[in-house]
């Protein structure tokens, strides 16, 4: 059985990590798999909006603990990366929902922050908790984390490994709302069915970039305003720039261009 599910539905891409019996534990092959469905769907016109999620009643628990006090042991693979999942979320072209459902924890929770929003459960734990195993943090966390919250955060989330639950963590900023767990994935649909049919393909994916590329290269304003003007020059007079303005005077849906490359 595949430890990744996926289905679209209008526009929505539901990718589901599913191993109910160890509460979606995270596998070498879970993340091979996660890549490529975020490469394959990527690449998918009819996808518009990614959501992540867990099969109930866990988001993922982490890596997976069977192997006991062998469960870190130095790896011999010359494969093994500390960043499993390639491409991260954040390099998408398309905007990724994590709805936290339940438990995140260890890379569970750090790969939900490579996602551009995030919805979480609020009787749920999450943590980072790498530090209290002898390890360190992985899936980029001590760029996503800092990037999302700060500094100050991301030092007492990763030098502690301590628990948080929902509200906690959107009290600090590294999710945007909490909704008890059987709203969290409903939730999440909504949000992404909204962006799926409202916003245009190609400004969603341009705006997910510069976002993406200004924490990256930490761009200065006047950067920050140079690129979006140059962002207003390839999309003012394109179809979508047109269609955006119709449907609104005409209140309608949007029909967007079908791909993203018609608007480059």
């Amino acid at each position: 059985m595949s430890e990744v599910l996926v289905r679209v539905e209008d526009g929505v891409a539901i990718l589901t990590l599913h191993r109910p019996e160890r509460r979606n534990a995270f596998t070498k092959q879970m993340g091979i798999a996660l890549g490529e469905y975020y490469r394959a769907l990527d690449a998918d016109d009819a996808v518009r909006v990614v959501v992540l999620t867990g099969t109930p009643p866990a988001f993922c628990a982490g890596a997976d603990l069977s192997g006991g006090e062998d469960t870190f042991a130095a790896s011999a693979d010359p494969s093994f990366s500390a960043s499993p999942v390639m491409p991260p979320a954040f390099d998408l072209g398309k905007p990724v929902i994590a709805a936290m459902n339940g438990h995140a924890i260890g890379i569970g929770c750090t790969l939900a922050m490579q996602a551009d929003i995030r919805i979480a459960a609020t009787d749920a734990s999450y943590a980072v908790p790498q530090v209290r195993f002898g390890l360190v943090p992985d899936a980029l966390a001590h760029w996503t984390i800092p990037q999302i919250a700060g500094t100050a955060v991301a030092a007492e989330i990763l030098l502690t490994g301590r628990k948080l639950d929902g509200p906690e963590l959107v009290r600090l900023g590294l999710a945007s709302r909490t909704l008890p767990s059987a709203e969290v994935l409903p939730a999440a649909l909504t949000l992404a069915h909204d962006i799926a049919t409202n916003v245009s393909p190609t400004s969603a994916a341009l705006c997910k970039k510069l976002l993406w590329d200004t924490a990256r290269h930490s761009f200065a304003p006047e950067r920050v305003a140079e690129l979006e003007t140059e962002l207003h020059h390839q999309v003012m007079g394109s179809p979508d720039a047109a269609e955006g303005m119709r449907a609104y005077l005409e209140r309608r849906e949007p029909r967007w261009a079908p791909r993203f490359s018609a608007g480059e």
